[in-house]
Protein backbone atom coordinates (compact mmCIF):
# COMPACT_ATOMS: atom_id res chain seq x y z
CA UNK A 1 0.00 0.00 0.00
CA UNK A 2 2.81 2.42 0.87
CA UNK A 3 4.38 1.69 -2.52
CA UNK A 4 1.13 2.67 -4.30
CA UNK A 5 0.93 5.92 -2.33
CA UNK A 6 4.51 6.80 -3.26
CA UNK A 7 3.86 6.07 -6.95
CA UNK A 8 0.68 8.14 -6.93
CA UNK A 9 2.48 10.98 -5.15
CA UNK A 10 5.27 10.97 -7.73
CA UNK A 11 2.73 10.99 -10.58
CA UNK A 12 0.84 13.93 -9.07
CA UNK A 13 4.06 15.92 -8.62
CA UNK A 14 5.08 15.14 -12.22
CA UNK A 15 1.70 16.28 -13.58
CA UNK A 16 1.79 19.48 -11.54
CA UNK A 17 5.34 20.19 -12.73
CA UNK A 18 4.34 19.80 -16.38
CA UNK A 19 1.37 22.14 -15.88
CA UNK A 20 3.60 24.74 -14.20
CA UNK A 21 6.12 24.59 -17.03
CA UNK A 22 3.33 24.94 -19.63
CA UNK A 23 1.81 27.89 -17.79
CA UNK A 24 5.14 29.71 -17.69
CA UNK A 25 5.33 29.77 -21.49
CA UNK A 26 1.84 31.06 -22.18
CA UNK A 27 2.54 34.75 -21.67
CA UNK A 28 3.22 37.05 -24.60
CA UNK A 29 5.18 40.32 -24.53
CA UNK A 30 4.32 43.37 -26.62
CA UNK A 31 5.13 47.05 -26.56
CA UNK A 32 3.38 50.01 -28.10
CA UNK A 33 3.20 53.79 -27.86
CA UNK A 34 0.97 55.41 -25.26
CA UNK A 35 0.72 59.21 -24.99
CA UNK A 36 1.27 60.76 -21.59
CA UNK A 37 3.56 63.12 -19.69
CA UNK A 38 4.67 62.13 -16.24
CA UNK A 39 4.68 59.89 -13.19
CA UNK A 40 0.99 60.52 -12.59
CA UNK A 41 0.33 59.32 -16.13
CA UNK A 42 2.54 56.29 -15.50
CA UNK A 43 0.53 55.38 -12.41
CA UNK A 44 -2.79 55.73 -14.26
CA UNK A 45 -1.67 53.85 -17.39
CA UNK A 46 -0.17 50.96 -15.46
CA UNK A 47 -3.11 50.96 -13.03
CA UNK A 48 -5.59 50.60 -15.89
CA UNK A 49 -3.98 47.25 -16.69
CA UNK A 50 -4.27 45.61 -13.28
CA UNK A 51 -6.71 43.02 -14.61
CA UNK A 52 -6.83 39.27 -15.07
CA UNK A 53 -4.57 38.06 -17.84
CA UNK A 54 -1.96 40.80 -17.51
CA UNK A 55 1.19 39.74 -15.70
CA UNK A 56 3.05 43.05 -16.00
CA UNK A 57 2.66 46.52 -17.52
CA UNK A 58 5.42 49.14 -17.48
CA UNK A 59 5.14 52.54 -19.17
CA UNK A 60 8.21 54.66 -19.77
CA UNK A 61 7.45 58.43 -19.71
CA UNK A 62 10.60 59.24 -21.72
CA UNK A 63 10.03 56.84 -24.62
CA UNK A 64 6.21 56.81 -24.31
CA UNK A 65 6.36 53.03 -24.72
CA UNK A 66 4.24 50.59 -22.76
CA UNK A 67 5.64 47.10 -22.32
CA UNK A 68 3.01 44.55 -21.41
CA UNK A 69 3.24 40.84 -20.57
CA UNK A 70 -0.12 39.13 -20.93
CA UNK A 71 -1.90 35.83 -21.46
CA UNK A 72 -3.57 35.91 -24.90
CA UNK A 73 -5.91 33.11 -23.79
CA UNK A 74 -7.38 35.52 -21.20
CA UNK A 75 -7.08 38.98 -22.77
CA UNK A 76 -6.40 40.32 -26.27
CA UNK A 77 -3.96 43.04 -27.22
CA UNK A 78 -6.93 44.97 -28.61
CA UNK A 79 -8.63 44.85 -25.20
CA UNK A 80 -5.40 46.11 -23.60
CA UNK A 81 -5.39 49.12 -25.94
CA UNK A 82 -9.03 49.82 -25.04
CA UNK A 83 -8.32 49.62 -21.30
CA UNK A 84 -5.55 52.22 -21.63
CA UNK A 85 -7.75 54.43 -23.82
CA UNK A 86 -10.54 54.09 -21.27
CA UNK A 87 -8.20 55.61 -18.69
CA UNK A 88 -7.72 58.68 -20.90
CA UNK A 89 -4.56 57.85 -22.85
CA UNK A 90 -4.14 57.51 -26.63
CA UNK A 91 -2.43 54.37 -27.91
CA UNK A 92 -1.12 53.44 -31.36
CA UNK A 93 -4.49 51.85 -32.14
CA UNK A 94 -7.15 53.51 -29.98
CA UNK A 95 -7.86 57.16 -29.21
CA UNK A 96 -8.58 57.90 -25.55
CA UNK A 97 -12.10 58.17 -24.24
CA UNK A 98 -12.86 61.92 -24.34
CA UNK A 99 -14.56 62.02 -20.95
CA UNK A 100 -11.61 60.20 -19.35
CA UNK A 101 -9.11 62.47 -21.13
CA UNK A 102 -10.95 65.60 -19.96
CA UNK A 103 -10.83 64.20 -16.41
CA UNK A 104 -7.02 63.96 -16.41
CA UNK A 105 -5.06 66.50 -14.37
CA UNK A 106 -4.27 69.54 -16.54
CA UNK A 107 -0.56 68.69 -16.55
CA UNK A 108 -1.40 65.22 -17.87
CA UNK A 109 -3.42 66.47 -20.85
CA UNK A 110 -0.75 65.65 -23.41
CA UNK A 111 -2.74 66.75 -26.49
CA UNK A 112 -2.56 70.36 -25.37
CA UNK A 113 1.22 70.08 -25.04
CA UNK A 114 0.98 70.30 -21.26
CA UNK A 115 4.16 69.86 -19.30
CA UNK A 116 4.14 68.30 -15.89
CA UNK A 117 4.56 70.86 -13.12
CA UNK A 118 4.58 68.57 -10.09
CA UNK A 119 7.78 66.65 -10.83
Amino acid sequence: MKKHIKIISVLIIAILSVNTISAAGKFKKESFKVSGNCGMCKTAIEGSLKVDGIEAAIWNPDTKKLQVKYDPAVITINKIHHLVAGAGYDTDLVKADEKAYDGLAKCCQYRAGAKCTHE
